[in-house]
This record gives C-alpha cells, sequence and structure tokens, in this order.
C-alpha cells in the first residue's frame, strides 16, 4: 500500500494560501467601495448634472461597475 505524507497545493504552504485568500478578500472589499462610493456620488447628482457630463440615470450603475471592476 503507498501513503502520502505530504500534501502541497499548486506548490503553496498554507500560509502562503491564507495570505492569498485576505489579499483576494481585500481587494474584492476594495473594488464594492469603489462601486459604492461611485454610485452613491452619481446618484445624488441632478438630471440637469448628469446631462452635463453626458449621462442619463440609467447609465450610472454601469459606469459605477466599470470603475469598480474595469471593462
Amino acid at each position: 500500500m503507498a501513503y502520502t505524507t505530504h500534501t502541497n497545493a499548486a506548490g503553496s504552504s498554507l500560509l502562503e494560501r491564507i495570505a492569498n485568500f485576505r489579499a483576494e478578500l481585500s481587494d474584492r472589499a476594495a473594488k464594492r467601495r469603489v462601486f459604492r462610493t461611485t454610485f452613491a456620488e452619481l446618484e445624488i447628482l441632478t438630471d440637469r448634472e448628469l446631462a452635463d457630463l453626458g449621462l442619463t440615470r440609467s447609465n450610472i450603475k454601469a459606469i459605477a461597475y466599470e470603475a469598480a471592476y474595469g471593462a
């Protein structure tokens, strides 16, 4: 019978995987903050102010998404 005494997922140690997981969570949280902030700032503008920027209310969500997550 064969036994495995050491397993290594993709060459990463447990601490490296935990650090990568925390970094990913931090990155996602930062992107969510950018989305929420951008959305909130555009949402408070009047229709006239949005028109001056060449935007409509229906564009707000897409613009906030693009600002946070890219095109």
